[in-house]
């Protein structure tokens, strides 16, 4: 037994050295100076440790700028498809309609379309509602989350009915009871959505590349790619910004990692 857990435990040391082998090559790109950066394979002495990327990262783009674009932009992404996929979920899960069937397998093979085929209608819409080059055209497609409604309603799928039905027999509207009853408990699975739809509108780069023409409205991935140059290359000016780029998405981890790990664990076992 003992030798089993420590080739099991031999297996993952191995696993989260691969895996955070280009984390470290990153940190190590960004802290190393031009001539540096392809002479060493990870951290120069320490003698040669310099800010360049970074200052070379602050002056040739509003870097400051994307990212509280970014921000603004995932958080009311976040926020919406939260109270959407929710409230959808919670329909899915405890309400009996005509046509519920049909409109879950419909909802089921919306999942199954690229995003890609979308792209033209999608940009269509958005132009004919007078929303291109502006934030509302990022997050009004991404409000609906077909996914985040399953993820929901099988986490609600357990949820006593006796307790909605006690808050009905006290007087709680349908939406009172959604809000003071079915959420509170719904907590480890809010923290895992609100970290998944975090990661994808943080990470967005296609769409918005589509929808965005001002500069000042860019959001971080189309910022970054503003470095890429038709004869030159700041290599380690793009390591520097898709390193500070990725610690919003670590510190949000940390802060839901408790709700996150529950979230899924409750959700896999549900349904």
């Amino acid at each position: 037994m003992g030798w089993q857990r420590f080739g099991l435990h031999a297996v993952l040391v191995l696993c989260s050295v691969v895996m955070l082998t280009p984390m470290v090559w990153l940190i190590a790109a960004t802290i190393k100076g031009p001539d540096d950066l392809f002479h060493y394979l990870f951290f120069p002495s320490p003698s040669r440790f310099s800010l360049y990327n970074f200052r070379q990262l602050f002056e040739q783009i509003p870097y400051v700028r994307f990212m509280i674009n970014s921000l603004f932009v995932a958080g009311a992404t976040v926020l919406v498809q939260l109270f959407f996929s929710s409230l959808g979920g919670f329909a899915l899960a405890k309400y009996e309609f005509k046509g519920k069937r049909l409109i879950m397998v419909l909802m089921l093979t919306t999942m199954m379309i690229p995003a890609q085929v979308m792209l033209a209608p999608m940009y269509e819409l958005i132009y004919a509602m007078g929303l291109v080059d502006s934030y509302w055209g990022l997050i009004i497609p991404g409000a609906v989350s077909v996914f985040g409604m399953f993820l929901f309603r099988q986490s609600m799928l357990d949820l006593p009915d006796d307790l909605l039905q006690a808050g009905r027999i006290d007087g709680c509207t349908e939406l009172r009871l959604y809000w003071d009853v079915v959420l509170p408990v719904q907590r480890p699975m809010i923290g895992a959505f609100c970290l998944i739809a975090f990661m994808g509108s943080w990470n967005n780069f296609l769409w918005p590349q589509i929808i965005l023409h001002s500069q000042e409205r860019f959001t971080l991935p189309i910022g970054l790619n503003q470095m890429v140059g038709l004869y030159a290359q700041e290599y380690g000016a793009m390591m520097a910004g898709t390193l500070l780029a990725v610690l919003p998405v670590v510190l949000l981890f940390f802060l839901l990692q408790k709700e996150f790990i529950s979230g899924l664990t409750a959700g896999a076992v549900k349904g």
